[in-house]
């Protein structure tokens, strides 16, 4: 195995994030759903679609896809980390789930409304593809770096990732808004080379990690199965941990509901736009940067308020902000508004994540060396909540007609979490004089 803080094994691990985050960006945030969008809403029939002989809200759809697509990984990523904590012959899953999400970005290009099947079901594979890489994409941390170097490669890592796929969404943003400078006189072409790009970009740049990375033990023998099989058990285990700590229980219910509301509101901002206000896609992608470059700035200033007011009590001020955004959400109807929202979006979005994980981390008991069990937990606890956040959204689309009433019904889950913050503040304060965390 290479030294660690090896440059070159560094830098090639960092180029796996500059290769997929174009999926995250093009596919998930902007050019994707304003495409589905456009495509699936005829004069005919509206904005309903067919799928498999069943009828379907297109967004609401769209929305299910993903939700099915976020609940595999759910029950397929404690087997993902035990496989990565075996640190067996990782590369070869980290490849498979690579070419699934890129092989599944590249079929898009197929995707027309009479090959809505194929498309819907790509979508939910490029987001398959695209987490369970991540899995093992982050399990290489610690072997090619020592601890005091984590964060800065870390820090490498989403560099690269957000420069990459500022790069591709540019390339993609020409053909999208100037078709006519290449000739180009089929509209849905531009979209759906898009998309083609993306899956090429993703498995092109992902030959450089496959190429430097080291392969790690190739042992796949009786105690690999154990170890697979481990992954349920220890969430099992802390599952069972967690039920007897009064703090970390509250937290992650309330956890679990706010972070219904947050997910599902990134991952259906853009069609929101496109659909409710009808912004075009070069508006759509603005809003996306916007809430990208803003979120780093929320990020940093949740985490120098919780300092001063303790993360419990900041997390309960943001949550507040998320309920009015909501309902300030049901009432908009310009793009100027749409911008605005999406700006203090960017402010609490990376702010209530970072803070999230950072209040979970202090609740993991200080004499327990399975950390990593606790925040495989952790990450089931969020990828189930974007389930129950994405399939309610979209039921309640097709329930009443309108996104804005499903943006509405999202208050329900942020008060939720709001009302288990403030009991958790309590329990603080009567478990000791001075709470825990402020």
């Amino acid at each position: 195995m290479e030294q660690k803080n090896n440059k070159k094994v560094i830098r090639s691990w960092a180029f796996f994030d500059w290769a997929n985050s174009a999926y995250n960006l093009v596919i998930t945030s902007t050019i994707f759903p304003a495409y589905y969008t456009i495509i699936t809403t005829t004069p005919e029939h509206g904005d309903k679609v067919t799928f498999f002989g069943m009828r379907f809200v297109n967004t609401a759809l769209s929305n299910y896809a993903l939700a099915v697509a976020y609940l595999i990984i759910a029950l397929t990523s404690p087997l993902l980390t035990s496989m990565a904590d075996y640190r067996g012959n990782k590369k070869i899953y980290m490849k498979l789930f690579t070419w699934l999400g890129a092989l599944s970005c590249c079929a898009l290009f197929f995707f027309k409304l009479d090959t809505l099947e194929l498309g819907v079901i790509c979508f939910a594979l490029a987001a398959i593809g695209y987490a369970g890489g991540f899995v093992f994409y982050n399990s290489y941390l610690p072997e090619i770096a020592t601890a005091d170097q984590q964060d800065a490669v870390s820090a490498k890592g989403f560099s690269y990732g957000y420069v990459g796929s500022v790069i591709l969404q540019l390339i993609c943003f020409v053909f999208v808004l100037m078709p006519e400078l290449f000739g180009i006189t089929d509209l849905s072409f531009p979209p759906r080379l898009s998309f083609l790009l993306v899956g090429l970009w993703w498995i092109g740049f992902a030959q450089i990690p496959f190429k430097v990375l080291p392969k790690g033990s190739p042992n796949f023998s009786v105690e690999e199965q154990k170890k697979v099989s481990g992954g349920f058990k220890e969430l099992q285990k802390v599952w069972h941990q967690v039920k007897t700590m009064t703090l970390m229980k509250r937290f992650l219910l309330a956890f679990f509901f706010y972070s219904m509301g947050v997910q599902t509101i990134m991952l259906v901002a853009a069609s929101f736009g496109e659909k409710i206000l009808h912004l075009p896609t070069s508006s759509l992608i603005l809003v996306i940067l916007i809430i990208q470059l803003v979120a780093i700035g929320g990020a940093n200033m949740m985490s120098y308020l919780s300092k001063i007011y303790g993360n419990v009590s900041v997390l309960i001020s943001v949550v507040v902000i998320w309920v009015g955004m909501c309902i300030a959400a049901y009432y908009i109807t310009t793009a100027v508004q749409f911008y605005v929202l999406a700006a203090v979006v960017g402010l609490v979005m990376g702010g209530i994540q970072s803070l999230s994980r950072s209040t979970y981390s202090k609740y993991i008991p200080s004499n327990t060396a399975d950390t990593a069990s606790f925040f495989s937990f952790y990450d089931v606890t969020e990828k189930l909540a974007i389930v129950a956040g994405l399939a309610s959204f979209a039921y309640i689309e097709e329930l009443t007609g309108s996104m804005r009433n499903s943006a509405i019904a999202l208050t329900t889950f942020f008060i939720m979490g709001l009302v288990l913050l403030l009991a958790l503040k309590a329990a603080e304060r009567k478990i000791s004089a001075k709470p825990v965390l402020d």
